[in-house]
């Protein structure tokens, strides 16, 4: 398929959503699930495909963080959507934490493990090492999901994690702004056929796209949210976890679409650098912004209140990414390390009572533990990452192996 006619179906897409919104059809909610992710999912194409043309224009770690931001966007309207709910009706708050939960950790069990694969499959090369630029990601991950552990602790969400949290982004986003303007690597594609414009009507076209991306979600987010509850009291599916998994499938699927794409052109290293800026991102505005949503439709500070299934989601969510980070310390990442996250993640959908939750964040933390115990250059890289930063050396001149 040409690039020409991707960004065509791209754009039709959301196109056909935007139709029926202003046209005031109404449709049923399983239809309207159809519809409106259909939409998200053709404006995430569309967004991913303007922020990549990014890279010729702002430094190219700022680029990647920029392109993370924007792919998960999709993601960060429905979730806000709930938060938002949640201020007037708080029997929503357990789907913002539902939605939360399920993409990040779709992120690093799928999202990861994907990209190794598929760079096996393609090279038979069984390790995947990434620049040494990408400790500005993994450090702010670190600093996230330490802090994280603290949510379930206090039981609530408020504005003092929004707080902290938000913090931690915009020192990521700082840092990732030092770093060197390159020429972005664009193999043919969508990308590259915007590349080809004039610079003035290439940035034109990529504001345009951003635009007409962001109406799409915007006229989505509500109804796809609206009809996966309505679809799950129809056909007596358990509310929370349509909320938790096929939302993010939906929203998250041409992120992990991009990130194999980088895999298959021989880039597994940005490849899996863009998808752990994206849980820099999840991990830190998303779940920042949730207080702040749930406040202003409120109209008053108030923390969100967490029930049991909501501390323990989100304690399994933080123990996992405790563990990606002790895995990706030294900064490679091989088909061994990409099975076991990968067989973490997926036997734990099998087991739906609490006790498992619990067994299976426990088993995390003693991982991250002992595997920092083991593995020498996983200390080293992890001591590495704190030296150079906080020492202001090697972050703003790092460049692409």
């Amino acid at each position: 398929m040409n690039a020409t006619l991707r960004l065509t179906i791209a754009i039709l897409l959301p196109l056909q959503w935007i139709g029926i919104r202003l046209s005031g059809v109404h449709l049923p909610p399983q239809w309207e699930v159809v519809g409106a992710g259909l939409a998200i999912f053709g404006a995430a194409f569309i967004l991913s495909w303007a922020a990549e043309v990014a890279q010729a224009d702002i430094p190219q770690a700022l680029a990647l963080a920029f392109l993370a931001l924007i792919a998960v966007l999709p993601e960060y309207a429905v979730d806000i959507y709930f938060a938002w709910s949640a201020g007037k009706d708080p029997t929503y708050i357990p789907y913002a934490t539902a939605n939360m939960t399920g993409a990040n950790r779709l992120l690093i069990g799928l999202g990861w493990a994907s990209v190794v694969v598929t760079f096996w499959l393609k090279t038979r090369h069984r390790q995947v090492v990434l620049d040494r630029s990408r400790s500005i990601e993994l450090l702010h991950l670190v600093l996230a999901t330490t802090y994280s552990f603290m949510i379930p602790l206090k039981g609530t969400l408020s504005w003092l994690d929004s707080a902290v949290l938000l913090a931690i982004f915009v020192s990521y986003m700082i840092a990732a702004s030092k770093a060197k303007v390159v020429e972005p690597e664009l193999d043919g594609g969508v990308g590259e056929l915007l590349m080809q414009l004039q610079p003035n009507l290439r940035r034109s076209a990529t504001i345009a796209m951003f635009v007409y991306a962001g109406l799409g979600i915007y006229l989505s987010a509500e109804p796809f949210a609206e009809g996966l509850l309505a679809t799950g009291r129809t056909f007596a599916i358990e509310e929370f976890l349509l909320v938790q998994w096929l939302a993010p499938l939906a929203s998250e699927s041409p992120e992990f679409i991009v990130a194999i794409v980088f895999a298959l052109r021989g880039h597994p290293g940005v490849s899996i650098g863009t998808l752990v800026s994206s849980k820099v991102n999840q991990w830190t505005l998303l779940i920042g912004t949730l207080p702040l949503a749930y406040n202003l439709s409120a109209g008053h500070l108030g923390p969100m209140h967490l029930d049991a299934r909501q501390i323990e989601e989100i304690f399994l969510t933080a123990a996992q990414s405790l563990f990606a980070v002790a895995v990706l310390a030294n900064l490679s990442f091989s088909l061994a390390e990409a099975g076991l996250i990968f067989g973490l993640f997926a036997t734990q959908l099998f087991f739906t009572d609490p006790f498992f939750r619990h067994l299976y964040a426990i088993a995390y933390i003693l991982l991250a533990v002992v595997w920092l115990i083991v593995s020498r250059s996983s200390r080293q890289g992890l001591a590495a990452m704190v030296v150079e930063r906080w020492a202001g050396k090697g972050m703003a001149t790092s460049h692409q192996k």
